[in-house]
């Protein structure tokens, strides 16, 4: 299985158990892997036979509009989902990495999901 990956997109959502913290957006990185087969694509050099990398960071920086969340484990279930049902990997992974906690450099909560 080939994979496309996007590493670290930057996003700012509302996030966290507190409303104080939910009050303003915070900085998150996002890192998504899409498994899936790239043969046809790379066999014709056709975007359209390929998951568009592009779109999906559209996607995602939109995806937080109007929103907020308590957890980030929500967040990443949401964000698997999303990418599974809009852009239909094989398999997708996601990272969402948050900077709440001083003495550490991040925290992190992963997912994996796969088609149905």
């Amino acid at each position: 299985m080939d994979t496309i990956c996007i590493e670290e997109l930057e996003v700012r959502f509302h996030v966290g158990v507190p409303d104080e913290e939910r009050a303003r957006p915070q900085r998150l990185l996002l890192s998504v892997r899409m498994a899936l087969d790239m043969s046809a694509a790379a066999a014709t050099d056709d975007l359209s036979a390929t998951i568009n990398y592009f779109d999906v960071c559209q996607r995602l920086q939109r995806m937080g509009e109007g929103r907020s969340w308590k957890l980030i484990e929500t967040l990443a279930v949401e964000i698997a989902e999303l990418v599974r049902r809009e852009f239909e990997p094989e398999e997708v992974w996601v990272e969402v990495k948050k900077f709440i906690i001083p003495e550490a450099r991040h925290i992190a909560v992963q997912v994996t999901r796969l088609r149905e």
